[in-house]
C-alpha cells in the first residue's frame, strides 16, 4: 500500500526523503525559501507547502505564512509532475503552472526542486 498523494503522511514522507537526500541538501545550499501549492481537484482546493531553509526542507499539509511564490495547477498537473512525466519549466511554459509572487526566487530553486524526482523515486504513492 502506498500513501495517498496528498496526505499528511505523503507530505511527511517527502520531507523525510529529501532530507535524506545528499544530492538535494547539496543543490539547496544555504537558499531559503518558502512555497506554496495550491491544486484544484474534483473536491475542490488542496494545498501544500514546501519550506526550505538551513538546507533541510519542511513539507506540510495547509498553508504557510508570507510564502515567497505561490504555485497554482489542477490535479492531473500536480500527479504529472510528482511522477516526473513533466517539469515544472515545461507546465509552466504551456500554462499548466500558473505562479504568483517571486519568480527569481523560484528561478534559484530550480537545482534544488530539481532534485525531487530523483530524491523521491522510490516512495509508493497511490493517485
Amino acid at each position: 500500500m502506498g500513501v495517498q498523494f496528498l496526505s499528511d503522511e505523503w507530505a511527511q514522507q517527502v520531507q523525510d526523503k529529501l532530507n535524506g537526500s545528499d544530492s538535494f541538501k547539496s543543490a539547496a545550499g544555504s537558499q531559503s525559501a518558502k512555497l506554496q501549492q495550491v491544486i484544484t481537484t474534483p473536491d475542490g482546493e488542496k494545498k501544500y507547502f514546501f519550506k526550505l531553509e538551513g538546507g533541510a526542507a519542511e513539507v506540510g499539509i495547509g498553508e504557510i505564512d508570507g510564502p515567497d511564490a505561490t504555485i497554482s495547477q489542477d490535479y492531473d498537473t500536480a500527479v504529472a509532475l510528482s511522477k516526473n512525466e513533466l517539469t515544472g519549466t515545461s507546465a509552466y511554459m504551456s500554462g499548466k503552472l500558473r505562479v504568483s509572487g517571486d519568480l527569481m526566487k523560484l528561478m534559484q530553486l530550480q537545482g534544488a526542486l530539481g532534485q525531487l524526482p530523483t530524491a523521491l523515486a522510490d516512495l509508493d504513492v497511490d493517485y
